[in-house]
């Protein structure tokens, strides 16, 4: 069941939002002295950079927990997941663009049921029902070019997906505890809905490996701590839950599901790594 049209998103606040991250980010770029991300040893002859690669960004990924706050909050527990991020460098200004993706998990429950009424119990197979969110954020992020430690500052904008989907597996008797997932025989996606989303992050990112030849397009490696908080318009979403048809009609119908709505904001803090592509201190 697809429910995205019955959210009625309020287009005003979002425009509003999303209008002043905007000029948070165009300001940053247009007030920031490009002197500011330049090399410590910029008064000396610049090396030979002909093969150096043509790219200037880093990538950035790892773990995040998901605390849900205001509304959310009340009907969901606290989740958690994984994100990943790509930014470039605008010029010699110490402005990173780019995307950020995030797939938590806030809800996941398995029931062991027979493949169907006529086999019984001869056949098992595994019901997993997983309540997940999809983000997707574009990124403006202020943080210096070269050094050990390189704290940031970030403005976000995007959407989230909220879903519920369905997956039956056959039951993997190799296992120790006698339940795993083998080969997926069917699923589906039970329930889901979109929100416009927005924030800020900070954070910092500390240096554990660097690489002195400029030809190497991996330039360094760093520890990644943060923390984003990200607003979220109302939105229709599932509880962590059984799902189970009722009225024996074979379809699982709205009035059997347990929906809730609220704004969906979390608060989200971030371990992992960012590796830097060239162009680095």
């Amino acid at each position: 069941m697809f429910s995205a049209s019955s959210a009625q998103p309020k287009v005003s606040t979002a425009e509003a939002f999303l209008a002043s991250l905007l000029l948070l980010a165009g300001g940053a770029l247009l007030t920031t002295s490009p002197a500011v991300g330049q090399d410590k040893f910029a008064g000396q002859s610049p090396p030979d950079t002909t093969s150096a690669p043509k790219i200037s960004g880093q990538i950035s990924g790892g773990a995040v927990l998901a605390a849900p706050r205001g509304g959310l909050r009340s009907n969901v527990g606290t989740g958690g997941g994984f994100r990943l991020s790509f930014q470039g460098w605008t010029g010699q200004n110490p402005l990173l663009v780019g995307v950020d993706f995030g797939i938590l998990g806030y809800g996941r429950t398995t029931d062991q049921v027979p493949f169907s009424s006529t086999v019984g119990p001869r056949v098992p197979v595994e019901v997993t029902t997983s309540n997940m969110v999809l983000q997707t954020h574009l990124s403006a992020r202020l943080q210096p070019r070269s050094g050990r430690f390189r704290p940031y500052a970030e403005g976000l904008a995007g959407f989230k997906y909220f879903f519920t989907r369905t997956r039956v597996g056959e039951t993997d008797f190799d296992d120790d505890h006698g339940g795993g997932f083998g080969e997926e025989v069917a699923s589906s996606t039970n329930f889901d809905d979109f929100a416009l989303s927005g924030g800020l992050g900070a954070g910092i990112d500390i240096r554990v490996y660097r690489q002195s030849n400029p030809a190497k397009t991996l330039r360094r490696v760093d520890l990644h701590l943060g923390v984003q908080y990200l607003l979220g318009q109302e939105a229709e979403y599932l509880a962590e839950g059984d799902l189970t048809d009722e009225n024996g009609n074979g379809q699982l119908e709205r009035s059997e599901m347990d929906v809730r709505r609220s704004r969906t904001t979390f608060l989200q803090p971030q371990f992992g790594v960012t590796f830097r592509l060239a162009d680095t201190d």
